[in-house]
């Protein structure tokens, strides 16, 4: 900064620039709190159907979101400018006050161009000679340098701020310019200590490398800078170089134990970088995703895709990236398998490659299984994956179906879903105890619930979460066909059936309209917003039959079903003609009408999945019913997340997640029937037993009239129209429906197994 600059400035300009913004902010705030309380509140509670409640909801939803990004934009805006404007006039007062002092020691100071001269008066010397000259000089030089500093981070900080989003606002939240500045700093110092050769790296670089993207991985200046000072190709030689067991052999044997907490913060930093629109980072995502299908170095068969995706396993990762990522990573399994013709062999885990995932769960060495972790946080992005073309009917491949029933095979044309789930021969792997690794199946699992049910995998939707969409509908399509076709599939790898329990689940109105009988006036019996799965009864019967098997994927369908049940109960009771206004019969008779026909549909969901834990049983023996019954406990997730499935419209407290959950949960007949399950034996007020937790499919068939009778009892007198007749009703239909599930089972898994007990029943 030139010396008469800041001994001249004039910072009005500033002062007003400042004030304009706080001005700003305080308008922002208002319209941040119309938007969350008018704009969202309304787009909750509004009867949204069809594109409505898969578009205009969510729009609403990410606008009004908007509101708050731009009013901690703004803030971190105002926050910095002021802390640069408060620093500079600070070195200004000390500059003047360094000119004083001087001219009491006989010394003048003169601006010189952009600098400054110090002389000693002519008629009078300064008392301690060239040492009080020297030292002035000095002392402004220093000011001048520090002036200069906070004028050029604060300008760095505020375009690093801005460039972070390139449509929108960014949330990133900065106190002062000190704190953006340090950010820079760090992510500068930290990136040159990754650029390191790894055996040129200490236990000392190490732990200030991780102690600091453990502190800084979700600060957007700080990850951005990081990202694009290290580079693509810097962040790929990083990660592998460590895991070189000869490169990094004195690193290893120092800190080995803690790689997979460096694996989890370098993760968590490079997808908050992601999400940066800043020129240098969209030049780091496109780089980064060519690199993939390529050797990390001319000496290594370790490629791009391998290292990178271990290092995606944390995180919300761009979607954009994660779909350009997704389309590369697809084509380069397509080349090394030969259009899923044999196993990609260059994913399979040799003895001497490098163990890329520190997690312990697997080797690393296949990058799906990251990339899969990845989309199980994106939902949106791995909704677009899965639906993608794998191979189509004009490609070169082996796939073949008898699609028009004429006895001739012809070329079908698979997605990305089909491939994974169906067709892959997935490389061979083991964990860090010598057992086969799971985690490529498991993450599978997780992105296909993200994929289906808009929200996270593991997470429970919220009102926020938007309505099923067309493409969402078509993959759980997709899902259950599959599992229908080929239930080992799901069997020989149970451990994904919370994941399958979950979607159906959260797709309870879907397949309570694919079971009801009757096709007239079917939406309002079972109302839903946004799109809506068309599912077939033998499609149904064998994935619930299947998932049923599975003590957590039990668990999460009978959580849904009886959230459903009873929310469309309450809905029903209290709107009688919602479904049926027949002239010919009172209103009383329709509305028992409609309830016996949520109750039946209730019983077959409950008869088909407890046909599967009573053949589970029997496979295992006893043990096995153990963990059926602590599975159950896991239905508190329902209760205490305050969330159930329930029917989303205008009637309903709030409309939901894929415009089927219910807000407030606390208080509501759901809430009262998911506790009796989730506390196992709780006896009502009789004193009788509600739901009980045994191992015989009669234990299951009682349960399941009782909780259906005790739904429509709760949906009655919460509706404020209780009815003892209808409620009586309801569990003579929820018996047929058990029953019928007994016909399914037989008809449509033959060859499965059917347990013996339902055998005794009939």
């Amino acid at each position: 900064m030139d010396f008469e600059a800041l001994h001249s400035a004039n910072f009005k300009l500033l002062d007003d620039t400042v004030t304009d913004w706080t001005s700003m902010i305080t308008k922002l705030e208002t319209l941040k709190k119309d938007a969350e309380d008018g704009l969202h509140g309304q787009a909750n509670k509004a009867n949204w159907a069809g594109y409505n409640a898969t578009v205009s909801r969510e729009f609403i939803g990410k606008t009004a979101g908007e509101f708050g990004d731009a009013v901690t934009q703004a803030t971190s805006i105002r926050n910095i400018m002021r802390d640069t404007r408060d620093e500079l006039k600070t070195q200004q007062r000390l500059l003047k006050e360094a000119i004083d002092r001087g001219r009491g020691k006989n010394l003048t100071v003169t601006a010189n161009g952009g600098g400054f001269t110090v002389r000693e008066n002519p008629d009078k010397k300064a008392p301690g000679g060239q040492a009080d000259l020297d030292a002035l000089r000095d002392e402004l030089q220093g000011i001048l340098n520090k002036a200069t500093e906070i004028d050029s981070t604060g300008s760095t900080s505020l375009k690093a701020l801005v460039d972070l989003t390139d449509h929108g606002f960014s949330d990133a939240t900065y106190k002062d310019r000190d704190e953006a500045a340090n950010a820079v700093k760090e992510a500068e110092r930290l990136a040159a200590l990754a650029k390191k050769k790894p055996e040129d790296m200490t236990p000392a670089d190490f732990d200030a490398l991780k102690s600091g993207l453990e502190k800084y991985s979700g600060d957007e200046i700080f990850a951005e800078h990081f990202a694009t000072t290290l580079g693509p190709q810097g962040t790929l030689n990083f990660w592998a170089g460590i895991n070189d067991p000869h490169a990094a052999y004195k690193l290893g044997r120092e800190r080995v134990d803690q790689y997979d907490d460096l694996q989890k913060h370098l993760s968590l930093t490079l997808a908050t970088a992601t999400q940066a629109d800043s020129p240098e980072m969209s030049r780091w995502k496109y780089d980064m995703v060519n690199l993939g299908d390529q050797p990390i170095s001319k000496n290594s068969t370790t490629m791009g895709f391998q290292v990178m995706s271990n290092l995606m396993r944390w995180g919300d990762y761009d979607d954009r990236f994660l779909n350009d990522y997704g389309s590369k990573l697809i084509e380069t399994e397509k080349k090394m398998t030969d259009n899923g013709r044999h196993m990609p062999m260059g994913w399979q885990h040799m003895g001497m490659d490098p163990l890329l995932n520190r997690t312990g769960t697997d080797s690393g060495s296949d990058p799906m299984t990251g990339f899969l972790k990845a989309l199980s946080n994106s939902p949106d992005a791995a909704t677009e994956f899965f639906n993608g073309d794998f191979v189509t009917k004009d490609e070169d491949h082996d796939f073949e179906e008898d699609a028009d029933e004429n006895g001739k095979n012809e070329k079908r044309a698979l997605t990305n879903f089909d491939y994974l789930f169906g067709e892959r021969d997935w490389p061979q792997d083991r964990d860090n105890k010598g057992e086969d690794s799971i985690e490529g199946r498991n993450n599978l699992a997780l992105a296909l619930e993200a994929a289906t049910t808009g929200h996270r995998a593991g997470e429970m939707p919220t009102i926020d979460t938007p309505a099923h969409n067309e493409e969402q509908a078509k993959l759980v399509e997709s899902i259950f066909s599959a599992v229908s076709e080929d239930p080992k599939r799901l069997t020989d790898h149970g451990y994904m059936s919370d994941s399958m329990g979950q979607i159906a689940a959260e797709y309870m109105p879907d397949i309570n309209r694919g079971l009801h009988p009757g096709k007239e006036n079917e939406g309002a019996l079972f109302p839903q917003a946004g799109a809506s799965a068309s599912l077939s009864e033998q499609d149904i019967t064998r994935f619930l039959y299947t998932v049923g098997q599975n003590p957590d994927g039990y668990a999460a369908v009978n959580a849904g079903q009886h959230s459903y049940t009873t929310s469309v109960m309450e809905y029903h009771f209290a709107n009688p003609d919602a479904y049926l206004a027949d002239p010919n019969f009172s209103r009383d008779e329709n509305l028992k009408k409609s309830i016996e026909d949520v109750a039946r549909v209730a019983g077959e969901i409950e008869g088909t999945i407890g046909t599967g834990r009573a053949y589970a049983n029997e496979v295992e023996g006893g043990a096995k019913d153990a963990e059926f019954n602590d599975s159950l406990k896991n239905v508190n997730t329902w209760v205490s997340s305050g969330v159930g499935i329930g029917i989303g419209l205008a009637t309903a407290p709030v409309a939901g997640p894929g415009g089927i959950v219910a807000g407030g949960l606390a208080g509501t007949a759901a809430s009262e029937i998911l506790g009796s399950i989730s506390e196992g034996l709780v006896k009502d007020s009789s004193g009788e037993v509600i739901y009980r937790n045994g191992k015989e499919i009669n234990d299951t068939r009682e349960s399941t009239y009782t909780l259906v009778e005790s739904a429509a009892q709760k949906a009655g007198e919460a509706a404020k129209n209780p009815s003892p007749h209808i409620v009586s009703a309801a569990a003579t239909a929820a018996e047929q429906g058990f029953n019928n599930a007994k016909t399914n089972v037989a008809d449509f898994c033959d060859g499965q197994g059917v347990p013996k007990a339902l055998d005794k029943e009939g």
